[in-house]
């Protein structure tokens, strides 16, 4: 499909309306997560123990022994590493008696278990970061790049657009392994006694805030895929 410059051009204003959509998402989801877990992070637990006792009596009552819990710089940095079996917790996780904390580090529990399990959304996504990383690194330039190439160029455009979608495909897959986490780690820290009711009721609050980031980033790179379909998916030439 041909069409003039001036037409190219409108579209092309047209969709900056989905990057600020995405902006705005992101933001809103970033703030809300930052503000919730500094609420509960002055909610001191009644079971005395910090992040990083509740990580490895969590560990310790499913019986997995080979996952250390250790401590790593930064504000909300936690995750976990199958690599190299850790669960790393943050300075505001590590050693802080807040329910949010807890909330957290079971979270990352949450994602031992599942590898334990042999969870599949876990592993898809795992076997996925190699392709999510390549295509969100170099779809785009390889786009720029059919741009300046007329006609062959729809070809790398679509090579383009193709791997960006794989990225995309990344973020979709991480909402189930987000979701399926915290859901494990509310049913740990109520079977395990390590919150009481009242105390899970914050910690849930401080989890599904955290659940909207990825939320978030998943409507993200939607929108930027969209975008580019928009932009580039056909056979355009701009005279």
């Amino acid at each position: 499909m041909y069409y003039p410059m001036g037409l190219y051009s409108l579209t092309y204003n047209g969709t900056y309306i989905l990057v600020i959509i995405g902006a705005i998402l992101s933001l809103a989801a970033s703030a809300h997560v930052k503000s919730t877990f500094r609420k509960y992070s002055q909610v001191r637990s009644g079971s005395g123990i910090t992040g990083a006792e509740a990580a490895e009596e969590i560990l310790r009552r499913n019986t997995i022994s080979d996952v250390r819990v250790q401590h790593i710089g930064g504000e909300l940095t936690d995750h976990y590493n199958p690599s190299s079996k850790t669960v790393n917790l943050s300075d505001s996780v590590y050693g802080s008696f807040s329910v949010a904390a807890i909330g957290v580090a079971a979270h990352e529990c949450g994602h031992v278990m599942q590898h334990a399990d042999g969870y599949v959304p876990l592993s898809i996504r795992s076997a996925l970061v190699p392709a999510a990383n390549f295509g969100s690194k170099l779809g785009l330039p390889i786009i720029m790049i059919g741009l300046f190439m007329g006609r062959m160029g729809q070809t790398f455009i679509s090579v383009g657009i193709w791997m960006f979608s794989l990225a995309v495909l990344f973020q979709l897959v991480t909402l189930p392994v987000e979701f399926n986490a915290s859901h494990r780690a509310l049913v740990q820290l109520e079977n395990d006694g390590i919150l009481s009711q009242d105390e899970l009721v914050c910690t849930k609050k401080v989890l599904s805030a955290a659940a909207l980031t990825y939320v978030a980033a998943a409507a993200t790179s939607i929108l930027q895929l969209l975008r580019l379909i928009l932009l580039f998916g056909g056979n355009r030439r701009r005279d």
